[in-house]
């Protein structure tokens, strides 16, 4: 029979264990990796191996965690402020802010040996190096100091691609740079569309995000100026990474979308009536948009395998 005692010391270790999951956001690398594979298609032209899709996505998982967990233990002054944030674990004291760092810096180590062992050293070696870039350039130098913040710090949640790459081809070449700008251009009017939502957060935690420090109208026509510059460089992917009509027009109809979901939230800011609620239906299907556009991209080099035999 489980003593209570027992079931205290369970439900600990479940809360413990859950808060060490919690600090690598685990949301956020599924929205990295949905990038990754679908880049290994297009690089291969064709399915890769298994084992090496396998290894990249863990050696992935791994770096993006350990970076994620290092922002945690970064900002963990401003996350307490933030009610978006104030329940993670390091903000609620499921573990100590020491415990957190050796757990992010272990997760970096591991996965540099594992993408360096299974991969390749340039995979390795673009994968921390994207952590480098978001916890000193992103975390430490921009996010409290700068509204173009996460602008300048997007590239490294666009690094993915070129570890996908990298990992069929052991180089990189324009359709992979391409595929990163297209990530390092959406991320502002994807992560934007969010901090309008959240606009009291960030200004209590005295974070100048665009929608602290702008109004709402300049905020708006910044998206719509992103989106509109996105919508070029991912219908210049197709015939640089050799990608069919499936992809060209379904990416057409994703940007007229995208454009449209931007014209309208700034028409509705310049009449004063944009808000939270507006701002979300962009940010949502910011993250439909780039889960398509690249699952798309795999399923053209798939399909047209398929009918050329």
């Amino acid at each position: 029979m489980v003593t209570q005692v027992e079931q205290v010391a369970a439900s600990d270790w479940r809360r413990t264990l859950g808060g060490y999951v919690a600090l690598t956001k685990p949301r956020i690398i599924e929205l990295l990796l949905v990038t990754t594979v679908p880049t290994m298609v297009v690089a291969q032209q064709g399915w890769p191996s298994i084992g090496l899709v396998v290894a990249t996505l863990v050696g992935g998982t791994l770096a993006a965690g350990g970076a994620n967990a290092l922002n945690m233990v970064i900002d963990r002054d401003i996350d307490k402020l933030m009610e978006r944030t104030k329940n993670r674990p390091l903000v609620t004291g499921v573990m100590t802010p020491r415990a957190a760092a050796i757990f992010a810096i272990g997760l970096e180590v591991v996965a540099f040996a594992e993408l360096w062992w299974l991969v390749n050293l340039l995979s390795a070696v673009l994968a921390v190096s994207a952590t480098l870039f978001y916890v000193f350039v992103y975390t430490i130098w921009l996010k409290r100091r700068s509204s173009q913040n996460i602008v300048i710090g997007g590239a490294a949640g666009a690094v993915p691609v070129l570890v996908g790459w990298s990992a069929v081809t052991n180089s990189l070449s324009w359709a992979p740079i391409l595929l990163f700008a297209a990530i390092f251009i959406w991320t502002p009017p994807h992560f934007w569309a969010l901090a309008v939502r959240y606009r009291d957060d960030y200004a209590a935690a005295d974070v100048p995000m665009l929608p602290v420090v702008a109004s709402m109208e300049r905020t708006t026509l910044e998206m719509l100026i992103y989106t509109l510059v996105l919508a070029a460089v991912t219908m210049l992917v197709g015939p640089v990474a050799h990608l069919g009509a499936i992809y060209a027009i379904v990416a057409l109809l994703l940007n007229i979308g995208f454009i449209a979901m931007c014209v309208q939230l700034y028409m509705k800011a310049r009449r004063g009536e944009a808000g939270g609620k507006e701002a979300m239906r962009v940010f949502h299907y910011s993250i439909s948009y780039l889960t398509v556009l690249f699952v798309v991209m795999a399923a053209d080099v798939l399909i047209r395998n398929l009918v050329n035999g």
